[in-house]
């Protein structure tokens, strides 16, 4: 059955994650090419009808003029496309700061998010942006340096994203929490939920569900305490402990994005190891995606959802430039929005 709703995304920041100038790395794709290779995507006369965006160079800088800001929703505009949810700069080397650091990490947090704020505001009342969330994560790479004190860590995390959270909800924004493994106090599940109820802001901060990311918190990749499965699991087992993971997961999802995982890691320049994105159509790909996204996306209207978005982080360049890429990625998408859609 087609539908509507969920709108169907592209994410932007696969053309910098990863990529830079140190040697061994692949230069970014630009904003535009990147624009053009979602805008170019058609499969049966659907094509991607927005994208999510990450608010750092070298495709937006965080600090540009309000006219600036303006000219870019023009150019996304202009390829029949909308702004969903934005990604705020908020790791050290960009604008903020680890959100377990000392007042002086943390003020920098903050202001990445009030930047992120201020965009959102200006794409709001040009009309390119409507619905979407801000996403953050910890800004703590790693989990050796919270394992040291995981409770009063975790509340170090949780009062910042306590204070990051009234900033948004008075923009009239909410923010969305990134699952991955790499995040330290968001490294898996248990820990994740644990966050999330010490900030216990759920209109203000939620969940941003990702399905190659939160494979890898069933398997326990940084918290082997708290794994679901082990290698060799059948399918059955693989269910029951999806179902158990996105039942208490998915009432706090605010976001979420559809993915491949293959059960490795991946890292690539300061990006620190974590769930290894693939091609929608890798033959070891682990997910059955349109089945494993029907457990986050039950009841997704009512948490206020009202876009998917596909991840692929780290893809090589040369897998990003083909044309095929994108068509087969929007058309796992259709199906999910048929699946599971409103």
């Amino acid at each position: 059955m087609s539908h509507a709703s969920p709108k169907l995304h592209n994410a932007m920041w696969p053309g910098l994650v990863g990529k830079g100038t140190d040697e061994g790395q692949e230069p970014p794709i630009s904003l535009e090419k990147m624009l053009d290779l979602t805008a170019a995507a058609e499969v049966d006369g659907q094509k991607f009808e927005g994208i999510d965006y990450f608010l750092f160079l070298p495709h937006t800088n965080p600090e540009a003029s309000d006219d600036e800001l303006k000219g870019i929703a023009d150019l996304i505009a202009s390829k029949g496309l909308k702004v969903g949810s934005l990604v705020a700069p908020i790791w050290p080397g960009t604008v903020g700061d680890s959100a377990m650091g000392d007042k002086a990490a943390t003020d920098k947090f903050q202001s990445a998010v009030k930047m992120a704020c201020r965009i959102a505001k200006i794409f709001n009342e040009h009309g390119v942006r409507d619905y979407g969330c801000i996403r953050i994560d910890s800004a703590e790479f790693g989990v050796e340096a919270w394992r040291a004190d995981a409770k009063a860590n975790t509340t170090k995390i949780a009062n910042t994203f306590r204070e990051a959270a009234k900033v948004a909800a008075d923009a009239g924004e909410r923010l969305a929490a990134e699952g991955e493994i790499c995040w330290a106090g968001m490294h898996s599940w248990k820990d994740m939920l644990d966050l999330l109820e010490e900030v216990a802001m759920p209109e203000a901060l939620g969940f941003q569900a990702d399905l190659a990311h939160t494979y890898l918190y069933l398997m326990g990749y940084n918290a082997p305490e708290h794994a679901l499965l082990h290698e060799g699991y059948s399918e059955a087992e693989f269910y029951a402990a999806y179902e158990k993971m996105t039942d208490k997961l998915r009432p706090w999802t605010i976001d979420f994005h559809v993915a491949q995982n293959d059960g490795q890691v991946h890292g690539a320049g300061s990006h620190d190891k974590t769930g290894k994105h693939c091609p929608a159509d890798d033959p070891n790909g682990r997910l059955d995606i349109v089945k494993c996204s029907g457990y986050w996306l039950k009841d997704a209207a009512a948490r206020g959802i009202q876009h998917i978005c596909w991840d692929g982080c780290m893809f090589p360049n040369a897998t990003l430039e083909e044309p095929k890429t994108w068509n087969t990625i929007l058309n796992t998408m259709i199906q999910v929005r048929n699946a599971h859609g409103w």
